[in-house]
This record gives C-alpha cells, sequence and structure tokens, in this order.
C-alpha cells in the first residue's frame, strides 16, 4: 500500500473512530430568516426530577454470569470475547420470559446491513413509566451502584400512576456502545418518565455489530474489511427503535396506557443521527468518496418530533448523511439539536449544517466550551430545553410552543444559546 492511501485510510478511519467514540462552529449568522428577531427571554429551569414517581420493568439478572476479570457493561454493550463471540444482555437475564425482548430480522440488504442482512437480531428493552407514589416494587441495584427504580419482577403488571390516562411516550436512543443502564442514562429515563412520558429504551448493543478500535495501521485495515458492518449497526439502530415500539404498543400490559398518536424520540450522540434516521434519513454508506452514497435506512411516521444531544451528524470529510448532508433534504422530523461549541467528536458545525437542510420545526440550542459527554454543569441546561420541546411537538402544548418561540436560554447551569431560532408555529 503507497504511504499516500496509507495516510487517507488512517486519516478517514481514525476520523470515524473519533467521530463515535464515547457519549465548533460559528453562530446563528446565517442560520436564521433576514429580520428574525432574536430570542431574549431567559426561562428558569424545571424542577428536576418531575411531579411523578417513577417505576421500570424488568431486567432481573443473574450477576454471578459475569465472567471473572469481566464487568458487568460488556454485556448490556454487546462486547465481544476475546474469540469473537458474544456477549449481550440476554446472556445475564435471569427472567427472560417477563423481560420485554424485541426481535427483528434486518432487511437482506448487504449494503446497509452487511453480514446482518436477513438476519434475526434480539434487543432487550428497558421501559420506564409514571407511577403511584405508594408503588410496592423495590428499586433494583446493580453492580454499578446505579438502581432501577421500583422495578416490577416476575409477572408483575406496570403500575401506573393513573390507570385511565394514556401516556405519551418518549423513544430512548442511547449513544455508541452504552446501554439503557449504563453511565447515567437510567437518570435521564427516570427524569423523562417523572414528567408523565412511557419511555421506551433498547439495548443496542451495538460492539455485536462493529467494534471501532483502531490502534494501528493493521487494525485500521482490519475495519477497512468490515466497513459494511459499521454502517449496519448504524443502520440497525433505528430498525430496534421501532421493533421496541412494536413490541409494547402491542403488549397486553402496556397498550391500554399509552397514547401512540403521541410519541417523541430522544438520543445521545449516535442515538440523535438514530433519530434522524427514523425521520426518514439518508445514511452514508461510502467512505473514501467521503460520501457520496446515502441510502435511506427507514422512516416510522410514529415519531412525531426528536431531540439529540450532542446529536452525531458526522464530520466534516465525513457528515453522516451523505455529501454536503443531503440526506437530510426534505426531511420535515421537528427536531432540536443541543450541541456543544468544544465537541470535536460530533462538531456543532455539522450538526447546523446538516439542520439547516431539514424543512420542519427546528431549533438548534449551543452549550458554549461543552465537549462530547454529558455536562454536568449545563443539566437543567439540557433537560429544560429537551422536556420543553417534547412538550411543544408531541404534546401539543400551546403555552410552551409560544415560549419556545421567544426563549433564549435557560437561568443558571451553562452558557447555553439559541443558534438556529424556533420556527414552529406559535
Amino acid at each position: 500500500m503507497n504511504g499516500f492511501l496509507r495516510g487517507k485510510l488512517l486519516a478517514v478511519l481514525s476520523g470515524i473512530t473519533l467521530a463515535l467514540a464515547g457519549c465548533g462552529g460559528g453562530g446563528g449568522s446565517g442560520s436564521n430568516p433576514p429580520g428574525a428577531p432574536a430570542p431574549t427571554v431567559v426561562v428558569q429551569p424545571l424542577p428536576l426530577p418531575g411531579p411523578y414517581a417513577v417505576a421500570c420493568s424488568n431486567v432481573v439478572q443473574d450477576f454471578s454470569r459475569v465472567g471473572a476479570g469481566e464487568v458487568v457493561t460488556s454485556y448490556w454493550e454487546g462486547n465481544p470475547w476475546d474469540n469473537g463471540m458474544t456477549r449481550y444482555a440476554t446472556d445475564l437475564l435471569a427472567d427472560p420470559g417477563n423481560t420485554l425482548i424485541a426481535t427483528m430480522t434486518a432487511p437482506n440488504d448487504s449494503n446497509l446491513y452487511g453480514s446482518f442482512a436477513g438476519k434475526k437480531v434480539e434487543f432487550v428493552v428497558l421501559v420506564c413509566y409514571p407511577t403511584t407514589v405508594d408503588n410496592p416494587f423495590d428499586n433494583y441495584s446493580l453492580p454499578t451502584g446505579k438502581v432501577v427504580p421500583h422495578m416490577q419482577t416476575g409477572a408483575d403488571a406496570p403500575l401506573f400512576a393513573d390507570n385511565s390516562v394514556r401516556y405519551p411516550v418518549v423513544a430512548f436512543s442511547h449513544g455508541y456502545s452504552g446501554s439503557p443502564l449504563s453511565s447515567d442514562y437510567i437518570s435521564a429515563l427516570s427524569v423523562f418518565a417523572s414528567y408523565g412520558y412511557v419511555v421506551i429504551a433498547p439495548f443496542h448493543g451495538d460492539l455485536r455489530f462493529s467494534v471501532l478500535k483502531i490502534e494501528d495501521l493493521g487494525a485500521a485495515i482490519a475495519l477497512l474489511s468490515d466497513l459494511s458492518n459499521f454502517t449496519a449497526l448504524q443502520a440497525l439502530r433505528p430498525l430496534s427503535i421501532s421493533a421496541a415500539l412494536d413490541l409494547v404498543l402491542a403488549h397486553p400490559q402496556w397498550q391500554g396506557h399509552i397514547d401512540n398518536t403521541r410519541i417523541g424520540g430522544f438520543g445521545a450522540s449516535m442515538g440523535g443521527e438514530t433519530m434522524m434516521l427514523l425521520g426518514g434519513a439518508g445514511l452514508t454508506t461510502s467512505y473514501f468518496d467521503l460520501g457520496l452514497s446515502w441510502n435511506q435506512v427507514t422512516h416510522d411516521p410514529r415519531i412525531k418530533a426528536a431531540v439529540g444531544y450532542v446529536p452525531y451528524f458526522g464530520q466534516p470529510f465525513l457528515p453522516a448523511f451523505g455529501r454536503d448532508q443531503h440526506g437530510l433534504d426534505g426531511i420535515n422530523l421537528p427536531f432540536l439539536g443541543i450541541g456543544g461549541t468544544a465537541d470535536t467528536t460530533a462538531p456543532i458545525s455539522e450538526v447546523k449544517s446538516g439542520m439547516l437542510n431539514l424543512t420542519g420545526t427546528r431549533e438548534l440550542v449551543a452549550l458554549s466550551g461543552v465537549e462530547h459527554g454529558f455536562d454536568n454543569v449545563s443539566t437543567n441546561d439540557i433537560l429544560t430545553w429537551t422536556l420543553m420541546f417534547l412538550d411543544s411537538e408531541v404534546r401539543g402544548t400551546l403555552a410552551t410552543r409560544q415560549q419556545l418561540s421567544t426563549m433564549a436560554s435557560v437561568a443558571g447551569g451553562g452558557d447555553d444559546s439559541v443558534w438556529i431560532y424556533y420556527n414552529g408555529s406559535p
């Protein structure tokens, strides 16, 4: 391999790894119609958690099955063994018959699904929801020190705060190589549920499909030979969200308590990309022409609106949605992007350029100086923006929609500002 090609391969592949690992750009000028009034209102943060107690579905596990020297998160995230066999959350389930498990068959399209085309794939699903203050289910302790609040066990049915209410939904997509139980994702699920949403979160198990580790030229070449499965990893994510929705919406314990006309989404990092793919966006399927080719993966019209926190829209040399983000042309999924100005993993400049191709309601909020990952200082900012956008676009609350049209930032916390103004009808 000549030196130029070797350098190009390493640059592109190392960029892919950097762009997707873990959980700059100019401001809003040129992003908004000439003469559009800049928002000026500073709002107080929403109280966290919200008014409801929270309970979750059964994900009881036998932690004695975790191998010596292994960590439980490797199972939740699908990390392969050294012999190539894959761990996954199903390997730990102690009561699989009462755990929500979505099964889907990948479409027979190797361009998008690589070696997984036509194969059956399982996804464990966690659901969290608003419950009664006196819910008798115990919290379920995890080896990481986190807990699943008021978790159902055995064949226990969910205990809703009000059995006569049909609750709106948030479909939740964690970041690359995470899980609903890894890091602080369970805390985010709980906050959304505390505000009256049924939160449906599959364990994507990304590492079952492609492991993005490039330490040397040999590893880079190995990934080069497996780029089709790198694409498959991304393409399977939105399908797992749709399969999880299908499962829960049809389940006798859940279907009478969910409003299937009010479904929103939230995605972190690669989960933000997942939300756009659910909205019908085209996914980059070519790499050495820098994204000239892209294909639509799916379109799930049940998702009425979505929020992406540090959403992955690709790198300048390799956008996630085709060359110049043209895979987003005409996409009308209402979308709120929340990005960090110091994020080099999911650059806010790429989020901004991609969002300008959207034709629906949109808004981009910048967190000054924030890098990739969850910024604790900005917790109230992130969750207040998110909950207000979902309230406006999923619940259809007119007062919140009017508030968003003038909202410039959230008081306290980090330094948040609007780069692309909210353009929804007040």
